[in-house]
């Protein structure tokens, strides 16, 4: 189980707290529907961060009480298949979950993904 020190405990790169920053404020559609349901520990009382810097990688949720990372899959990631690989292998190797859902089901599935999570193993 993952706790506030492991948030504190992951690699950093401060180089990208500008582009992270960035991202939070331009917050693409399916991105802001889904941080306004896990928002203010909204979803079964976790507290998620929204475009955490992991290593060099930015991810769009993070939430530190179970380890787990939430990516939005649109078309940012098309193309990206080798740099999406290796971040899916470093957020591993840090022993996190990483649960991709498609920014179309978000848009237009938000219901199902937000049961899906629910039933989802790494966040009970």
């Amino acid at each position: 189980m993952h706790n506030r020190q492991a948030f504190f405990e992951l690699p950093y790169n401060p180089l990208l707290r500008d582009r992270a920053r960035e991202l939070r404020k331009s917050g693409n559609l399916s991105e802001v529907l889904l941080w306004q349901r896990l928002n203010k520990k909204q979803f079964r009382g976790y507290d998620f961060d929204r475009q955490k810097i992991i290593g060099n990688f930015i991810v769009d949720f993070y939430c530190c009480d179970c380890g787990v990372v939430i990516e939005v899959d649109g078309s940012s990631h098309r193309d990206k298949a080798e740099y999406d690989f290796e971040r899916q292998a470093f957020l591993e190797g840090l022993h996190l979950t990483v649960i991709h859902v498609t920014a179309d089901d978000v848009l237009h599935r938000l219901e199902q993904v937000m049961e899906m999570l629910y039933a989802h193993p790494a966040l009970r």
